[in-house]
């Protein structure tokens, strides 16, 4: 199926309709629909949880072991489970976050 997704969205099941798509049932993730303000910053934390996020508006600026990265419209990020993260959003941002749970 094409589309530039992460493999663990490939791994959810395929839905069975008129066109393609993957399928994310509610049970064990959670589905976020997130927006940040200009200047937002989120300090360091973890969740016990597999994070997955595309940025639909504006950038996030993620720091994780060390490094940073910026993620623009239409870019996709992962933060694993456990691992210490930091967000920072220089412009009113949107994002479509994916939690799973382990």
């Amino acid at each position: 199926m094409p589309g530039k997704y992460p493999d663990r969205i490939k791994q959810l099941p395929v839905f069975d309709g008129r066109f393609d798509a993957y399928r994310l049932a509610a049970k064990n993730s959670d589905v976020l629909f997130a927006s940040y303000p200009a200047g937002t910053r989120i300090p360091p934390h973890s969740h016990d949880t597999d994070n997955y996020g595309v940025i639909t508006r504006g950038e996030l600026i993620l720091t994780m072991n060390g490094r940073q990265q910026r993620f623009s419209v239409g870019d996709w990020y992962h933060v694993p489970a456990n691992t210490v993260h930091a967000a920072a959003f220089d412009a009113e941002t949107d994002e479509i976050e994916f939690w799973f749970a382990p």
